[in-house]
């Protein structure tokens, strides 16, 4: 069970990010999540939102350089060490995590090479997924 990402290649100069934003807020489109990678004169900034197809089609018909990939949504416990426990399963699992962000509170998209293993290492751990509606759900303050 994944939820998708948006990753946008951006130019790293004072309001190249707030444009994309406000085509977002423009469009009606709710950022659930975001993370910006700086490389020097340009950067990746990812973002979870509440509808990707639209925040794609909006994003093409600008120019900008974007994709999607499919990245995990892991529901983590709200008490110490929660996330730790989500690391080691996927270590243990011989599972790289190439990035992770923070999304809501106890949310985390979590960036691997193989999804599937990824999501059964977590899901051997008796660590909650979560999909794109389920997300909106929680952000929403709604329980699972």
């Amino acid at each position: 069970m994944s939820i998708t990402q948006i990753s946008v290649f951006v130019e790293s100069r004072p309001g190249h990010l707030t444009r994309t934003l406000e085509a977002f807020a423009e469009a009606g489109i709710q950022v659930r999540g975001f993370c910006a990678g700086d490389t020097g004169e340009y950067g990746i900034v990812r973002f979870i939102v509440d509808r990707p197809d639209a925040a794609m089609a909006l994003l093409a018909e600008r120019g900008a350089a974007a994709r999607t990939s499919e990245v995990l949504c892991a529901r983590l416990d709200d008490r110490p060490g929660a996330l730790a426990r989500a690391m080691v399963a996927c270590a243990q699992a011989g599972i790289n995590i190439v990035y992770c962000y923070s999304l809501a509170a106890t949310c985390i998209a979590l960036s691997v090479k193989d999804i599937a293993s990824a999501e059964a290492a977590l899901a051997d751990a008796d660590i909650d997924l979560v999909d794109q509606a389920e997300l909106a759900r929680v952000l929403a303050g709604a329980t699972l």
